[in-house]
């Protein structure tokens, strides 16, 4: 047994919160199969007090993994499959009139939970996909003008599917700049798809992640140590400064409409720290800047029709510009 399993959720000291989190990787790879760097992502998201797009086709484990993090951290999650039809009060609750005490009482929805996993976000409609606006940006919901504060931590992990548009309703720039981070969730190799087959041969049953043999490692007083840590993490100037350049860079691209507003910066010197923290270090380096950029700022740009057409993709464009703004020593 893993020895953070008897203590999951009763540590409050930073380097033992780092190994719970840590251990994670390890726990939801008995359930899912070479996914590590989305395990990061959502992880980091958590620590920032942030929420996750997550695109993949359909097949690559993207319910499982949100799942099997909640089972490993702990964690309440609930899930909503957003539809044409699916209503605003479906996802954050509504009064519901009760004939015995002939008074109306707050029926909550899924929203009240942990980790929601909103699952193909942009086949709802704006309405409904605006009922989330409020849950991710305020903590809290609105019925009847009553505010009612949802559970912490909590964090949204939306999926979308890349390769169908067909009745579906792109996500607002409004709306995608919500999202701390949009991780791409990608095919498995051929030896992770073996071992993944492999462990459906052997019984192995998705909908049962107890008998897969996934437990609790960490809980939420390790997060809460984490966060505390990663608050205290270290950003010189100069790092500020490397931060606000690679934005205002893509400002300035000639491939891009639209480029990182202020928000957007704000969230990549946010997960940089960490990031660093995650790595075992109490002050942020250029890499760390980095690693994060892609995924914290690739869904805040917007391609040019014309550079869309030649090929050019934002990952692409903010590499380059990786490559071509200075990095401070």
């Amino acid at each position: 047994m893993d020895p953070t399993t008897d203590n999951a959720g009763q540590s409050g000291d930073p380097g033992t919160a780092r190994d719970a989190l840590e251990a994670l990787r390890a726990e939801i790879a008995k359930a899912v199969v070479g996914q590590d760097p989305a395990v990061t992502g959502l992880v980091v998201a958590l620590l920032c007090r942030g929420h996750v797009l997550l695109e993949g086709v359909p097949g690559v484990a993207k319910t499982l993994l949100v799942r099997a993090l909640a089972s490993a951290l702990e964690l309440d999650t609930k899930r909503v499959q957003f539809t044409p039809d699916l209503m605003p009060s479906d996802v954050t609750g509504s009064l519901v009139y009760d004939t015995r005490s002939a008074e109306f009482s707050f029926q909550p929805g899924p929203v009240f939970t942990n980790l929601l996993l909103a699952d193909e976000i942009n086949r709802t409609p704006p309405k409904t996909q605006s009922s989330l606006l409020e849950a991710m940006e305020e903590r809290q919901v609105t019925v009847d003008g009553t505010p009612r504060l949802l559970p912490d931590p909590f964090l949204v992990a939306a999926t979308q599917n890349p390769v169908e548009y067909e009745g579906t309703y792109p996500l607002p720039e409004a709306q995608l700049d919500r999202f701390l981070l949009k991780l791409t969730i990608p095919l498995p190799s051929r030896q992770d798809e073996i071992d993944v087959l492999t462990r459906h041969a052997e019984g192995f049953n998705p909908r049962d992640l107890h008998a897969a043999g996934v437990r609790p490692v960490a809980g939420p007083a390790d997060l809460e140590a984490a966060r505390a840590a990663v608050a205290k993490t270290t950003v010189s100037p100069e790092i500020t400064a490397y931060v606000v350049d690679i934005c205002r860079a893509t400002r300035e691209s000639p491939s891009l409409t639209l480029g990182v507003s202020p928000r957007g910066a704000t969230a990549l010197l946010a997960t940089a720290r960490a990031w660093a923290w995650l790595t075992g270090r109490d002050y942020v380096i250029p890499d760390d800047v980095k690693a994060l950029a892609l995924p914290t700022l690739r869904h805040r740009v917007q391609l040019r029709p014309e550079a869309e057409m030649e090929g050019v993709t934002a990952d692409s464009v903010i590499n380059a510009i990786l490559a071509h703004v200075p990095v401070p020593r």
